[in-house]
């Protein structure tokens, strides 16, 4: 695993993460999910998504970008919440905040292909995600997508960063493990993924 990447286990206690989903809920409110789909042949994901915070990653028949508008709704992002916020300050060593967080929710048959994050303007902050709810099995590989990859399970309250040479690693989830978490009465995984759109100030 590259030395670039952190896992921190359990970094978000039981009640952070209680709490933490009462943001997330607030902000789905304002925000709500939608099925996005793959460019050019629309085929839709399996997993549904919002964002918060000034801009929000989206991807339609036209492409995958950020834009500042639920692509539905056409309102603005909700804030990102403080808690997240935090996060960052402490995790993610980069002078400015983050500009955007994607909230992907996952089902119990929801996957996610190996991919890189590179939507972005700048690549020198990294990505920190938090899971909530169901474990999953995160695969990470190298910069190519041919590189060896390897598995690790994420549980409720797990943080990963990417940065460094991780920035760019191809990764993606193979499974959500129904039943190993009662935070989410039905059951399933959401994913929080702050990025850095645009360089730091």
């Amino acid at each position: 695993m590259m030395d670039d990447l952190k896992i921190l286990p359990g970094y978000f206690d039981a009640e952070a993460q209680r709490q933490l989903l009462d943001d997330i809920r607030t902000v789905v409110r304002a925000a709500p999910l939608f099925t996005p789909v793959m460019p050019r042949s629309g085929k839709p994901f399996s997993v549904r998504m919002s964002n918060c915070g000034g801009l929000g990653w989206v991807s339609d028949k036209d492409g995958y970008r950020y834009q500042p508008q639920h692509p539905v709704t056409g309102r603005p992002w909700p804030a990102i919440p403080h808690r997240l916020l935090d996060a960052w300050a402490h995790l993610a060593d980069y002078p400015g905040p983050p500009e955007a967080c994607l909230i992907n929710f996952y089902s119990s048959t929801a996957k996610m292909g190996l991919h890189q994050d590179r939507d972005e303007e700048t690549f020198d902050a990294p990505v920190l995600s938090v899971s909530l709810g169901d474990t999953a099995l995160f695969r990470i590989g190298g910069t190519k997508r041919a590189d060896p990859t390897r598995s690790v399970r994420l549980a409720s309250g797990d943080v990963v960063v990417m940065g460094g040479k991780a920035r760019l690693a191809y990764h993606g989830i193979d499974r959500v493990m129904a039943g190993t978490s009662s935070l989410l009465a039905d059951g399933g995984r959401i994913n929080l993924t702050m990025r850095r759109v645009t360089p730091g100030r």
